[in-house]
């Protein structure tokens, strides 16, 4: 396969209330170099067992902890990321999940993409967070 994907699963077995089959991946490597993470949550990736409910800098926490974890297993690492985008459910998190990922990302200097949106897949889910990154050759 020209592509890696780290982390395959199904939404079958992972969000069996959306009675969803969909093949997906946590992690695709691209060409040996790119690495595109999936948009990561306040969710436990071995249990999908959910992670600071209703407490957003938790859930950024929980997030950040993943992306540093799945781009480990790519090959790649915190300081490799290049974009990053940030989505929240309410506005007023800004503050509280760029502290978080200003604290992660410390020296990294990727671009950076917020938008607010009206809700995320479950209703529990406060912010969620996609990267993309490298990994050097």
């Amino acid at each position: 396969m020209f592509h890696k994907r780290i982390r395959t699963f199904n939404t079958a077995k992972t969000y069996p209330e959306q009675k969803l089959d969909n093949d997906l991946c946590q992690v695709v490597v691209a060409k040996g170099t790119m690495v595109f993470v999936r948009g990561q949550i306040g969710q436990d990736l071995d249990t999908s067992a959910n992670v600071g409910v209703g407490d957003v800098e938790a859930q950024a926490e929980q997030a950040m902890a993943n992306i540093k974890m799945l781009l480990d297993e790519a090959g790649s690492e915190l300081g490799h990321i290049c974009k990053i985008v940030i989505y929240l459910v309410d506005p007023r998190y800004r503050e509280t999940v760029y502290r978080v990922v200003g604290k992660w990302l410390k020296g990294v200097f990727p671009v950076s993409t917020g938008v607010v949106i009206s809700a995320l897949a479950r209703p529990e889910w406060l912010v969620e967070i996609d990267v993309t990154a490298v990994i050097p050759e």
